[in-house]
């Protein structure tokens, strides 16, 4: 067998640190849209992981959350016990807390566990706030920009 390395070590760690940026657009209302599918945290009555898809939507006032320190802070929960509730509210209020939003939204969808799905959304909307009106538009095939 050969000493030599197949990778190098990882640079990063699992951070609860979340960074922000300026919102580049303070006069807009602008959906931001962001899927995370490999969340993972652990069962607290079985030491068990969980693993969810998180859905984080929102509408930006000041700031914007950072991706890479997003990316860190998920990872922060991998080896922590929570219930799928708990975590999902946790997520929220954090994220809340960096980055002071008109609105946001916070969807996790746990993959099966003894047969339950569980789906839990959490939300937050600045006092005061009110959405524009929404506007329908006509409905694109999804991947309809994938050619293949």
């Amino acid at each position: 067998m050969s000493n030599q390395s197949l990778g190098a070590k990882p640079t990063s760690l699992p951070s609860k640190n979340l960074e922000t940026f300026e919102n580049p657009n303070k006069t807009r209302d602008f959906h931001i849209h962001m899927e995370i599918p490999e969340f993972t945290c652990l069962c607290p009555k079985t030491g068990q992981p969980d693993f969810a898809v998180i859905y984080l939507d929102y509408i930006p006032d000041q700031a914007c959350v950072e991706l890479k320190s997003l990316k860190l802070y998920m990872w922060s929960f991998r080896d922590e016990g929570c219930f799928h509730e708990a975590v999902t509210n946790q997520i929220l209020d954090d994220l809340v807390a960096a980055t002071q939003p008109k609105f946001m939204r916070v969807t996790a969808k746990f993959y099966v566990r003894g047969g339950v799905f569980t789906n839990v959304i959490a939300e937050h909307r600045k006092a005061g706030w009110q959405p524009q009106p929404r506007v329908e538009l006509t409905q694109f095939e999804s991947q309809s920009n994938i050619r293949g």
